[in-house]
């Protein structure tokens, strides 16, 4: 598995671009594009539904990647170990039938 900067430094290589040729559509000049695939910078939010287009990739996928991304940062920026994420995922399962309960709720 690839860092989100990783897989898009792959898909720019597959595409044949430069790294100045990859960022002009996001409006991203050639060192941002490289910070961003050496992971010291993150491709913004705002622009991800342009790169799914861009890409030909589901954007939902790739959202997916970019988060699971920022979650591992997060977590090792902590020193978590890897549980974290199983805890994350109860916790987030929780959430959803929780707001799902109070949907239900009529007033």
């Amino acid at each position: 598995m690839a860092t989100f900067g990783e897989f898009l430094r792959a898909e720019r290589n597959k595409k044949g671009l430069n790294q100045s040729e990859f960022g002009q559509p996001f409006g991203i000049i050639m060192t941002e594009i490289s910070k961003i695939e050496t992971g010291k910078k993150k491709f913004p939010f705002t622009c991800l539904e342009a790169l799914a287009k861009f890409l030909g990739k589901d954007y939902l996928e790739l959202k997916n990647l970019y988060v699971a991304d920022k979650l591992v940062e997060e977590a090792h920026k902590y020193g978590c170990s890897d549980s974290v994420f199983t805890v994350a995922e109860s916790q987030s399962k929780y959430l959803k039938s929780k707001n799902i309960k109070q949907e239900k709720i009529k007033f």
